[in-house]
């Protein structure tokens, strides 16, 4: 399939519905606004493709450039790919949905999201906490320091309040991340979750809402859950 079919492909599964929920959480036009299990199927035909995925990123259409992270080839994308593709991301759910998750499928992840995270912009740092818990949720705790790892947190507790919406958020589910699936950190993930409190995010034009990282920790203890790694990353 070359592009032209599959933007063509991706218009015709376009919803209004799911266009106006994409707008309330801060996608714009272009999109169409497709469902992520729709395009499972076109996926599955074209398999990877990072030159037919630059370019349906480039488009700026936020299904196409969903779907780009879909079939995009991580192993093959330098750090220069990644600092293009974030530069794109104009949302939460291309910074940590597509960008992120993309990256957490390579050798360079934890390089570039801590550069990320050290960057002061809210949408790198977003992407750079969510990666780290897209790969805590995937990889085995051998992969990673601890040191490194329990400094984050405490990082996470001295600056979690005062920092953007959406790094606060990518933030209090890193803290999550650590408590539930990186087992040498889990009861520090919970000290530090206790300490923390209640997160408050503000949206606009919408009531905040408010995260409590301990809450969620302690409901996959009750489910047994603690240790849990996903198979795959990306769906």
């Amino acid at each position: 399939m070359d592009f032209e079919m599959v933007m063509q492909e991706l218009e015709a599964l376009g919803k209004d519905r799911l266009k106006k929920m994409y707008i309330s959480n801060g996608a714009h036009e272009p999109l169409f606004g497709v469902a992520t299990g729709a395009m499972k199927p076109i996926a599955k035909k074209i398999k990877k493709n990072q030159p037919l995925a630059e370019q349906l990123y480039a488009t700026g259409n936020y299904d196409a450039m969903y779907f780009a992270g879909i079939i995009a080839d991580p192993v093959i994308m330098t750090e220069a790919d990644f600092d293009r593709w974030i530069e794109g991301a104009y949302f939460y759910m291309l910074s940590d949905y597509v960008v992120a998750v993309t990256l957490a499928e390579t050798d360079i992840a934890q390089t570039v999201a801590d550069k990320w995270i050290a960057s002061g912009e809210e949408l790198k740092m977003s992407a750079g906490w969510s990666c780290y818990c897209w790969l805590l949720g995937n990889r085995p705790d051998a992969e990673f320091e601890s040191s490194k790892i329990a400094s984050m947190l405490e990082q996470v507790k001295n600056t979690i309040h005062g920092s953007p919406e959406r790094t606060k958020s990518s933030m209090n589910n890193f803290i999550y991340t650590v408590g539930v699936s990186y087992l040498p950190l889990h009861d520090m993930a919970v000290e530090i979750a206790n300490a923390i409190g209640p997160v408050e995010i503000k949206r606009d034009q919408k009531k905040s809402s408010i995260l409590l990282a301990s809450e969620k920790i302690q409901k996959e203890v009750e489910r047994g859950k603690i240790g849990f790694k996903r198979k795959y990353v990306r769906c």
